[in-house]
């Protein structure tokens, strides 16, 4: 038996995947053999080499081997262009034809796209493969074929099935063996040695040095989906190949080209995702997560906003306001103008400062009418935190620290009494390192 090295030198299959190696060693095995095959993967991941190596390694080698799209014939011509038809048929036939299985005698068909077939198509191809026999349109004459039949579909084939669109026992008379080709984006390793491929052929085709990667495009290309699959990878080549001057290539240069890198998520996986209900549900799901995440931490904020608060309202220290200005102005963007302001007057900050917060707009209007710059005030505030420490911070700690030796280190028992939630408790402790 022919090794895969050798195999994929004379078919022109780049790669060295698992997968895809699979694929190819399960073509070898039953190629002597004459049972049917059925070639699932997504549109553009070579299936139509499957077939030809089949041909190529059994003992109908000699024999003719003729492709067909199903997809691309029109319903009304399907059967015409597969089984023949006698002189006046139908309007237009005016000689006799011989279809696709007559002429193959002998030999292989590839039948791609067969989930497109009609069910009245499919009807005479069952019985192809159970008989061998067909006949022509416009004909009542039985006639025979031998003939081996390889299949291939991009379609979900079990959810055709279940809509009523292709025949359950054609299915499994076509699918004796299954055999997948992996898309793009499961064959990371192999998108270098591809493009590499693609860029000295298109080199050589239009007389041009061929072009070429740094790091970071390269990467670029490992991480992005590729819903085309190899025949999108082949088409990005050369047009990079024709349209850019510079040969080397860099991520943003790739970007003009190929969307950015999204979700796998987003991908429809017409082979492996049949279920489109559970699909949505799990989305729903994810969306309702995310939304808890975000209202406990308005929770968290708020829980912090009255901590600050009550601290500063029970404390008449004039060090504590000065200690502690910095972390006042952040939460409430006021300026305390001396340390020794009354507590009345820290009441009056922080109801204005509670505004700001609550109407950003009006807080920004009110600046502007009294020549204020926000820009700078921020700016200046941004200063001032990142040079003081924080007593409260240090408070905060302490707390923790005390709670958690209290409660023996259990986190929901410590959080309970802090008056916080457990997120938020994990999160003081991985921020504090305790």
């Amino acid at each position: 038996m022919e090794s895969i090295q050798n195999i994929k030198h004379k078919f022109g299959i780049i790669g060295y995947d698992y997968k895809l190696y699979r694929s190819l060693e399960k073509a070898i095995q039953v190629a002597p053999t004459d049972i049917s095959v059925l070639v699932l993967g997504e549109s553009g991941v070579g299936k139509e080499f499957i077939p030809k190596i089949i041909h190529q390694f059994s003992c109908r080698k000699h024999h003719s081997y003729i492709a067909v799209n199903c997809g691309a014939i029109p319903e009304g011509t399907i059967d015409s262009e597969l089984f023949g038809h006698e002189k006046g048929s139908f309007t237009g036939a005016t000689n006799m034809r011989k279809g696709y299985f007559e002429v193959a005698n002998g030999g292989t068909i590839f039948l791609d796209e067969v989930g497109e077939l009609p069910l009245t198509t499919q009807v005479r191809l069952l019985r192809i493969l159970e008989s061998g026999e067909f006949i022509k349109v416009g004909s009542s004459k039985i006639q025979k074929t031998d003939i081996r039949i390889v299949a291939a579909t991009n379609l979900n084939m079990v959810e055709s099935i279940q809509k009523g669109k292709f025949r359950e026992d054609l299915f499994y008379r076509l699918n004796t063996v299954q055999i997948n080709v992996p898309p793009l984006r499961f064959r990371k390793s192999d998108i270098k040695f591809l493009f590499k491929k693609f860029s000295n052929d298109f080199a050589e085709k239009y007389q041009m040095p061929p072009i070429i990667l740094n790091d970071k495009s390269l990467k670029y290309l490992e991480n992005y989906p590729w819903p085309g699959n190899i025949r999108q990878l082949k088409n990005l080549v050369e047009q990079v190949s024709v349209v850019e001057t510079k040969r080397k290539i860099n991520i943003d240069k790739l970007k003009e080209y190929i969307p950015e890198n999204k979700p796998l998520l987003s991908i429809s996986k017409p082979n492996f995702d049949s279920n489109k209900k559970t699909f949505f549900h799990n989305i729903s799901r994810e969306r309702d997560f995310i939304y808890q995440i975000l209202f406990d931490m308005k929770n968290n904020f708020n829980d912090l906003k009255n901590i600050v608060y009550q601290l500063i309202k029970n404390n008449s220290n004039p060090t504590f306001n000065k200690e502690n200005r910095d972390l006042i102005h952040r939460l409430f963007g006021k300026i305390f103008t001396s340390q020794d302001e009354s507590l009345k007057k820290n009441h009056e900050i922080i109801n204005k400062s509670i505004f700001q917060i609550e109407n950003p707009s009006l807080y920004k209007n009110n600046l502007n009418e009294n020549n204020l710059d926000y820009e700078e005030i921020e700016e200046d505030l941004s200063k001032k935190n990142s040079s003081n420490s924080f007593s409260l911070e240090k408070k905060e700690i302490e707390f923790i620290q005390k709670a958690l030796k209290k409660n023996k280190g259990k986190r929901r028992k410590t959080a309970k009494e802090l008056g916080i939630s457990e997120r938020t408790l994990y999160r003081k402790i991985k921020q504090y390192g305790l």
